[in-house]
Protein backbone atom coordinates (compact mmCIF):
# COMPACT_ATOMS: atom_id res chain seq x y z
CA UNK A 1 0.00 0.00 0.00
CA UNK A 2 0.80 3.59 -0.94
CA UNK A 3 3.59 2.75 -3.14
CA UNK A 4 2.20 4.79 -6.04
CA UNK A 5 0.62 2.57 -8.37
CA UNK A 6 -2.30 4.48 -8.68
CA UNK A 7 -0.44 7.51 -9.28
CA UNK A 8 1.37 5.37 -12.14
CA UNK A 9 -1.50 4.33 -13.91
CA UNK A 10 -2.93 8.03 -14.03
CA UNK A 11 0.00 9.18 -15.56
CA UNK A 12 -0.43 6.00 -17.98
CA UNK A 13 -4.05 7.14 -18.63
CA UNK A 14 -3.25 11.06 -19.04
CA UNK A 15 -0.14 10.53 -21.62
CA UNK A 16 -2.47 7.34 -23.59
CA UNK A 17 -5.55 9.96 -23.45
CA UNK A 18 -3.19 12.96 -25.19
CA UNK A 19 -1.87 10.85 -27.82
CA UNK A 20 -5.79 10.28 -28.73
CA UNK A 21 -6.22 6.42 -27.47
CA UNK A 22 -9.59 5.91 -26.31
CA UNK A 23 -9.28 5.28 -22.56
CA UNK A 24 -12.26 4.75 -20.18
CA UNK A 25 -11.82 3.49 -16.93
CA UNK A 26 -11.40 4.08 -13.01
CA UNK A 27 -9.49 4.44 -10.14
CA UNK A 28 -9.46 3.94 -6.46
CA UNK A 29 -8.32 6.74 -4.26
CA UNK A 30 -7.50 7.31 -0.49
CA UNK A 31 -10.10 9.82 1.21
CA UNK A 32 -8.24 11.66 4.71
CA UNK A 33 -9.86 13.47 6.96
CA UNK A 34 -8.03 15.13 9.55
CA UNK A 35 -4.89 13.81 8.75
CA UNK A 36 -5.79 9.83 8.79
CA UNK A 37 -7.37 7.70 5.99
CA UNK A 38 -11.02 7.12 6.78
CA UNK A 39 -11.60 5.45 3.25
CA UNK A 40 -11.40 5.53 -0.27
CA UNK A 41 -13.32 6.26 -3.14
CA UNK A 42 -14.25 5.19 -6.73
CA UNK A 43 -13.51 7.71 -9.44
CA UNK A 44 -14.13 6.88 -13.05
CA UNK A 45 -11.95 8.60 -15.67
CA UNK A 46 -14.89 11.08 -16.79
CA UNK A 47 -14.87 12.46 -13.33
CA UNK A 48 -17.30 10.85 -12.00
CA UNK A 49 -16.56 9.45 -7.89
CA UNK A 50 -18.25 7.57 -5.06
CA UNK A 51 -17.30 6.12 -2.12
CA UNK A 52 -16.23 2.49 -2.38
CA UNK A 53 -15.53 1.85 2.08
CA UNK A 54 -15.74 4.10 5.09
CA UNK A 55 -13.77 3.11 8.24
CA UNK A 56 -16.25 1.44 10.49
CA UNK A 57 -19.54 2.46 9.06
CA UNK A 58 -22.42 0.02 9.78
CA UNK A 59 -23.20 -1.67 6.91
CA UNK A 60 -26.92 -0.93 5.14
CA UNK A 61 -29.98 -2.79 6.54
CA UNK A 62 -30.28 -6.06 4.75
CA UNK A 63 -27.07 -6.04 2.83
CA UNK A 64 -24.34 -8.64 3.43
CA UNK A 65 -21.62 -7.18 5.55
CA UNK A 66 -18.28 -6.51 3.33
CA UNK A 67 -15.48 -6.00 5.22
CA UNK A 68 -11.76 -6.18 4.88
CA UNK A 69 -10.21 -4.89 7.74
CA UNK A 70 -11.81 -1.74 9.32
CA UNK A 71 -13.09 -0.92 6.12
CA UNK A 72 -16.96 -1.67 4.98
CA UNK A 73 -17.03 -1.80 1.41
CA UNK A 74 -20.08 0.62 -0.63
CA UNK A 75 -20.96 -1.82 -3.05
CA UNK A 76 -23.45 -0.57 -4.41
CA UNK A 77 -21.80 2.62 -4.82
CA UNK A 78 -19.04 0.87 -6.26
CA UNK A 79 -21.04 -1.21 -8.88
CA UNK A 80 -22.73 1.83 -10.14
CA UNK A 81 -19.52 3.73 -11.30
CA UNK A 82 -17.21 0.50 -12.34
CA UNK A 83 -20.14 -1.74 -14.31
CA UNK A 84 -20.97 0.71 -16.74
CA UNK A 85 -17.03 1.67 -17.46
CA UNK A 86 -16.50 -2.16 -17.98
CA UNK A 87 -19.70 -2.30 -19.82
CA UNK A 88 -18.05 0.46 -22.32
CA UNK A 89 -15.04 -0.89 -22.94
CA UNK A 90 -16.52 -4.49 -23.99
CA UNK A 91 -19.35 -2.87 -25.97
CA UNK A 92 -17.31 -0.68 -27.98
CA UNK A 93 -14.06 -3.17 -28.77
CA UNK A 94 -15.49 -3.74 -32.54
CA UNK A 95 -14.21 0.47 -32.79
CA UNK A 96 -10.65 -0.22 -32.82
CA UNK A 97 -8.15 -0.77 -30.30
CA UNK A 98 -8.72 1.02 -26.74
CA UNK A 99 -7.68 0.67 -23.24
CA UNK A 100 -9.62 0.27 -19.61
CA UNK A 101 -8.20 1.22 -17.04
CA UNK A 102 -9.04 -0.48 -13.66
CA UNK A 103 -7.36 0.40 -10.40
CA UNK A 104 -7.95 -2.03 -8.48
CA UNK A 105 -8.67 -5.67 -8.96
CA UNK A 106 -8.16 -6.16 -4.84
CA UNK A 107 -10.09 -7.69 -2.39
CA UNK A 108 -12.55 -4.46 -1.48
CA UNK A 109 -13.68 -4.92 -5.17
CA UNK A 110 -14.07 -8.60 -5.45
CA UNK A 111 -17.22 -8.53 -3.16
CA UNK A 112 -19.08 -7.62 -6.37
CA UNK A 113 -19.56 -10.81 -8.14
CA UNK A 114 -20.77 -8.88 -11.37
CA UNK A 115 -17.28 -6.96 -11.08
CA UNK A 116 -15.90 -10.39 -11.59
CA UNK A 117 -17.83 -11.19 -14.39
CA UNK A 118 -17.03 -8.34 -16.04
CA UNK A 119 -13.42 -8.34 -15.65
CA UNK A 120 -13.42 -11.68 -17.06
CA UNK A 121 -15.41 -10.31 -19.71
CA UNK A 122 -12.95 -7.72 -20.77
CA UNK A 123 -10.25 -9.29 -20.57
CA UNK A 124 -11.27 -11.76 -23.04
CA UNK A 125 -12.54 -8.89 -25.73
CA UNK A 126 -10.02 -8.52 -28.85
CA UNK A 127 -8.90 -4.95 -29.39
CA UNK A 128 -9.20 -4.07 -25.34
CA UNK A 129 -6.20 -3.57 -23.21
CA UNK A 130 -6.46 -3.50 -19.65
CA UNK A 131 -4.17 -1.68 -17.83
CA UNK A 132 -4.85 -2.72 -14.34
CA UNK A 133 -3.40 -3.28 -10.71
CA UNK A 134 -3.35 -5.93 -8.61
CA UNK A 135 -2.55 -6.42 -4.89
CA UNK A 136 0.71 -8.45 -4.08
CA UNK A 137 0.16 -11.76 -2.87
CA UNK A 138 -0.30 -11.65 1.23
CA UNK A 139 -2.51 -14.40 3.45
CA UNK A 140 -5.06 -16.16 1.15
CA UNK A 141 -4.67 -16.09 -2.54
CA UNK A 142 -8.01 -14.19 -4.67
CA UNK A 143 -8.69 -16.39 -7.33
CA UNK A 144 -9.29 -13.80 -9.68
CA UNK A 145 -6.14 -11.93 -9.23
CA UNK A 146 -3.90 -15.48 -9.35
CA UNK A 147 -6.65 -16.39 -12.07
CA UNK A 148 -5.29 -12.58 -13.84
CA UNK A 149 -1.52 -12.93 -12.90
CA UNK A 150 -0.95 -16.50 -14.94
CA UNK A 151 -2.54 -15.65 -17.86
CA UNK A 152 -0.27 -15.51 -21.21
CA UNK A 153 -1.38 -12.50 -22.33
CA UNK A 154 -0.56 -10.64 -18.93
CA UNK A 155 2.39 -8.36 -18.28
CA UNK A 156 2.84 -8.16 -14.34
CA UNK A 157 5.40 -5.22 -13.10
CA UNK A 158 6.12 -4.85 -9.70
CA UNK A 159 6.01 -1.51 -8.59
CA UNK A 160 8.15 -0.44 -5.79
CA UNK A 161 9.16 2.98 -4.32
CA UNK A 162 12.66 2.59 -5.74
CA UNK A 163 10.88 1.48 -9.08
CA UNK A 164 7.98 3.58 -9.39
CA UNK A 165 9.91 6.73 -11.49
CA UNK A 166 11.51 4.20 -13.86
CA UNK A 167 8.35 2.42 -14.39
CA UNK A 168 6.61 4.39 -16.35
CA UNK A 169 8.01 3.92 -20.55
CA UNK A 170 8.08 0.51 -19.92
CA UNK A 171 4.75 0.20 -19.02
CA UNK A 172 4.03 2.47 -22.26
CA UNK A 173 5.67 0.07 -24.69
CA UNK A 174 4.10 -2.40 -23.06
CA UNK A 175 0.29 -1.31 -23.93
CA UNK A 176 1.25 0.40 -27.39
CA UNK A 177 2.52 -2.88 -28.63
CA UNK A 178 -0.57 -4.83 -26.92
CA UNK A 179 -2.42 -2.15 -29.08
CA UNK A 180 -1.03 -3.47 -32.47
Amino acid sequence: VGVGKTTLIQKASEILQSSGVPVDGFYTQEVRQGGRRIGFDVVTLSGARGPLSRVGSQPLPGKPECRVGQYVVNLASFEQLALPVLKNASSSSGMGQRVCVIDEIGKMELFSQPFIQAIRQTLSMPGTVILGTIPVPKGKPLALVEEIRSRHDVKVFSVTKENRNSLLPDIMSCVQSSRT
